[in-house]
């Protein structure tokens, strides 16, 4: 799958389908929330979160008083409906429609988050590109947060296939420059109450 298709598919998704119509919907976004908190050396920190999308992720981090926030995602229409549930305080955010293989960081961050964005990269090229922006996304000492379908989770979302890890094939993929200092399993319940099997690994730049 292309970029070009990656977008179309996602933006269609978004323009037809409202938050509790879609299985990766949550009101309480955690584990995210608790693991960036867990690594965040100040409200300073700052943090991108790639494959935002609608994600209420975004405004908690704002309530718990993180104010240098990034939100990548293929959809303008997903980043425009949270800019619009959160308001004027969404303009203190940096909102970037784009896809994370061609994106081009402008910064090295302290935290990178994605939930549920690298597992749907299955091309060997796509994930290497993702690599790419991810090791220079992130700053030395700085930490990445990754959330994906765990081994026994779903095979495909949204009709598209997934690339399933544990916390130690994750970090094989990922390499060297990082080093695996947490993983949480994670059981998330989907809005119409079907469970979905996650992990959350979380890394340390070297």
């Amino acid at each position: 799958m292309t970029a070009s298709d990656r977008q179309s598919h996602w933006q269609t998704v978004y323009l037809t389908k409202g938050e509790q119509q879609v299985s990766w919907s949550q009101a309480d976004p955690q584990p995210s929330l608790r693991l960036i908190e867990s690594v965040a050396t100040s409200r300073e920190a700052s943090i991108v979160d790639v494959g935002g999308g609608a994600s209420r992720l975004v405004d908690a981090l704002l309530q718990s008083g993180f104010h240098a926030l990034t939100v990548l995602d293929l959809s303008a229409a997903a980043l425009a409906s949270a800019r619009e549930r959160i308001g004027a305080a969404g303009d203190a955010v940096c909102w970037v429609a784009g896809d994370a293989t061609v994106w081009q960081p402008q910064q090295a961050f302290d935290i990178w988050h994605d939930r549920a964005a690298f597992h749907f990269l299955v091309a060997e090229m796509d994930r290497t590109a993702y690599l790419d922006r991810l090791h220079r996304g992130v700053r030395a000492g700085g930490h990445a947060v990754i959330g994906t379908f765990a081994l026994d989770g779903p095979e495909k979302c949204s009709g598209l296939p997934v690339q399933r890890y544990d916390s130690a094939t994750l970090s094989q993929t990922i390499g060297p420059a990082f080093e695996l200092i947490a993983e949480v399993p994670h059981q998330h319940v989907t809005p119409w109450g079907a469970t979905q099997s996650f992990q959350f690994s979380v890394l340390r730049r070297k």
